[in-house]
C-alpha cells in the first residue's frame, strides 16, 4: 500500500490511488472491528492526543475507538476550558504539544487553516478531523466507503448532495472525493444556501428536488449549520422541510435502490423523515457510523507506518 503523506489534512492532496488504498485497509477493519477481539498493536507505543476546539461528540469518540483498537495510548485534551480560552495562541500550543512528544493528533477547530496551520509546527502526524468551512477528510472517505460497500463500487454513480452546501466542510470534501473518482454530482439546495463561484466545482446545481434527485443513485443530504448562519438563510424550518427535507414521496424520483445517507447529527424532521431515516432497505446512516470508526482506523495506520518508516525524514 503507498501512502506517502505525514497528514491527513484534506482530501484535496490525495491521488485516486491513494483514496483507495485507504478505502481497501479500512474494508479489512471493518472486518476486525466485527470481531469479539477487537485489540490490535498498529499505534502501539505511540502517543494519540485528540484536541478539539468544537464540539463533536460523534466524530470525537469515533476516532479515540479507534486509537485504542491500535493500540494507541490515547489522550482528550479540553479545549474549551484549555489556555487556548486564556489567549493562548495555536503557535504556544504547538510548542507545548511538541515538548510532550505526541505521533499522533486529531485536530477539531472551528475557523478554517488552523489544522493546517498547526501541523506546520508540531513534530508528530496531524489528522484533520474538521476546520471551519474547509474541509473534513475522514468523513468523506467514510462516506466513500460506505457507498462503495452498498452499490460496488464507487465511480461513475450519479450522486446527489442535498442542503445547506455554503456552509458545509462535508460537502467540500465529499465533492474533491467524488470527483476524483468519476462520478456525476449533483448539489440540491435554496440559492441561499450555495456556496458562491459554485459554477467552477464543475457540478449541475438544482433547486427543485424534485428534478435534482431524477434517477441518482445516492442521496446525501446534509445538516442545516445554525451555527455558521448569521442572517435569515431560509424562511422557516417548516417551509425548509416541505420544499428540501427527504421524504418518501420525493425519494421516488431517485433510483429504486439508491441509498439514502447523512453524516449526523440529524434534524429530522427538518432534513429528512425520521421514518425514512431509519429505513433498513434506504438508509445507510448506521452504516456510515460503523465505517467511520474503520476509516480513521486505516488512515491513523498508514500515517503510523510512515512514522516507523522515516521518523526524521520530512514527508510530504
Amino acid at each position: 500500500m503507498r501512502f506517502d503523506h505525514r497528514h491527513l489534512l484534506g482530501i484535496e492532496p490525495l491521488r485516486p490511488d491513494e483514496i483507495t488504498t485507504i478505502l481497501d485497509l479500512s474494508d479489512q477493519y471493518v472486518d476486525f472491528n466485527r470481531r469479539r477481539d477487537k485489540h490490535a498493536n498498529a499505534l502501539a507505543g505511540l502517543t494519540q492526543i485528540n484536541m478539539f476546539f468544537e464540539n463533536s461528540t460523534r466524530t470525537q469518540a469515533s476516532f479515540e475507538l479507534a486509537g485504542k483498537r491500535l493500540g494507541a495510548d490515547v489522550m482528550n485534551m479540553a479545549m474549551q476550558a484549555s489556555s487556548i480560552k486564556k489567549g493562548e495562541t495555536l503557535i504556544d500550543t504547538a510548542m507545548t504539544l511538541n515538548a510532550m512528544h505526541p505521533d499522533l493528533l486529531v485536530v477539531r477547530h472551528p475557523h478554517s487553516g488552523a489544522v493546517d496551520l498547526l501541523a506546520q509546527k508540531v513534530n508528530c502526524a496531524v489528522l484533520n478531523a474538521g476546520d471551519g468551512r474547509h474541509e473534513h477528510p475522514t468523513q468523506a472517505l467514510l462516506d466513500a466507503l460506505t457507498i462503495r460497500r452498498a452499490k460496488g463500487r464507487l465511480h461513475r454513480l450519479s450522486i446527489a448532495i442535498c442542503g445547506d452546501i455554503a456552509h458545509s466542510r462535508v460537502a467540500r470534501s465529499n465533492l474533491l472525493l467524488l470527483h476524483k473518482m468519476e462520478n456525476r454530482i449533483r448539489l440540491i439546495g435554496p440559492p441561499t444556501l450555495m456556496p458562491s463561484g459554485i459554477d467552477a466545482f464543475g457540478v449541475e446545481v438544482f433547486d427543485d428536488m424534485r428534478e435534482g434527485l431524477k434517477d441518482v443513485d445516492v442521496v446525501m443530504m446534509l445538516r442545516l449549520q445554525k451555527e455558521r448562519m448569521d442572517g435569515g438563510f431560509i424562511p422557516s424550518e417548516r417551509e425548509y422541510y416541505h420544499r428540501y427535507g427527504l421524504d418518501a414521496e420525493k425519494l421516488s424520483h431517485a433510483k429504486p435502490d439508491a441509498i439514502v445517507m447523512h453524516p449526523g447529527p440529524m434534524n429530522r424532521g427538518v432534513e429528512i423523515d425520521g421514518t425514512l431515516a431509519d429505513d433498513i432497505n434506504r438508509s445507510v446512516i448506521q452504516d456510515q457510523v460503523e465505517m467511520g470508526v474503520a476509516v480513521r482506523m486505516a488512515a491513523m495506520d498508514l500515517l503510523a507506518r510512515n512514522l516507523r518508516a522515516r521518523p526524521t525524514e520530512v514527508m510530504t
